[in-house]
């Protein structure tokens, strides 16, 4: 069954299966933090973009072009390139998003992405750990909770809290996310 194509280049275990869920971020001060007995994690840049305006007033739904424009603000905005990143948490909804999203977030050079994959650059331990969490395709796609998912498990990274899957030494994580191809979010975090 799991060489049953959904759509070409995906098959049916390729496919995040989706679902309810809901979420929930907690933004507080670091005295707030510390109170309750949480190690602050600082956000350097949180970034929404979404397609941009034409003259026509038409949306061309194009998740390169949201997560690439979200890239550059969130990269201006935190300070730091992704070269500097430790940890990253891609919206992994189908396999071959998690190959466009390497270069579309500055992970690799254009075209680069799964040469990097394949040398182990994304692993724990690599480069730069992506999918550290095992990515919306070991948990599902809980519409509505997938962002939270995803900064849940870069704070985790940052204080040190991922147990078997944590990424040594990690200090500046990235979670980026979809929605439906016309936004896209990215919180830069660091320790």
């Amino acid at each position: 069954m799991n060489g049953r194509m959904i759509s070409w280049p995906n098959t049916l275990y390729m496919c995040c299966p989706t679902g309810d869920g809901a979420g929930a971020v907690i933004y507080a001060s670091a005295e707030k933090a510390r109170q309750y007995g949480a190690k602050a994690i600082r956000v350097a840049a949180s970034i929404l973009t979404s397609d941009p305006w034409t003259e026509m007033g038409q949306a061309i739904l194009d998740v390169n072009q949201v997560a690439r424009l979200a890239a550059q603000e969130a990269w201006e905005t935190a300070g730091i390139g992704p070269g500097e990143l430790d940890v990253v948490e891609l919206h992994d909804c189908f396999a071959t998003a998690e190959m466009v999203h390497y270069d579309n977030l500055g992970l690799s050079r254009d075209g680069e992405g799964p040469r990097c994959l394949k040398q182990g650059e994304f692993d724990i331990g690599g480069r730069v750990a992506v999918y550290a969490s095992g990515g919306l395709i070991s948990r599902g796609h809980p519409l509505g909770a997938t962002g939270a998912c995803g900064i849940s498990e870069i704070v985790w990274q940052l204080r040190g809290e991922s147990g078997g899957r944590q990424q040594k030494g990690a200090k500046v994580g990235a979670a980026h996310v979809i929605g439906l191809t016309s936004a896209c979010t990215l919180n830069v975090l660091q320790a």
